[in-house]
């Protein structure tokens, strides 16, 4: 069963995608998860993620179906609760039909490089967060 999501993209399966059981690899998902978030950091924060000092804190996935080639998947993302500086996502990567191939979560963390520690997510990308 689909959930709703704030924020959907699309992702061609690429041939490099796909490993020698014929199937997208597993370590592919967490690169289908890194082009939602930097599709929602331009979209939606209006700042790619190179852009956002954000550091990636975890990511939690739990494979449901495999991907095959040559189709399209949809990757949904919401954010249920802001942190001080966390920005938990939650992610549901579907198939062509629809069916769930994977639910994951991540937690970016809003970064001072120079300090070496995190701070306060920007008033301007809460306020743009919690409008989508």
């Amino acid at each position: 069963m689909t959930t709703q999501h704030e924020f959907e993209t699309t992702i061609a399966v690429r041939f490099r995608d796909i490993d020698a059981m014929g199937h997208v690899n597993n370590a592919v998902f967490a690169t289908y998860l890194e082009q939602a978030r930097a599709d929602y950091f331009r979209e939606v924060v209006g700042a790619g993620l190179t852009e956002v000092e954000t550091v990636l804190a975890s990511l939690t996935v739990d494979f449901q179906q495999p991907i095959a080639p040559d189709q399209t998947v949809t990757v949904g993302l919401s954010i249920p609760d802001l942190g001080e500086s966390s920005i938990p996502m939650e992610y549901e990567i579907r198939l062509e039909d629809g069916t769930v191939a994977a639910t994951a979560e991540t937690v970016q963390v809003v970064y001072d490089a120079e300090a070496e520690r995190s701070r306060p997510i920007p008033t301007a990308w809460r306020t743009a967060i919690e409008s989508a």
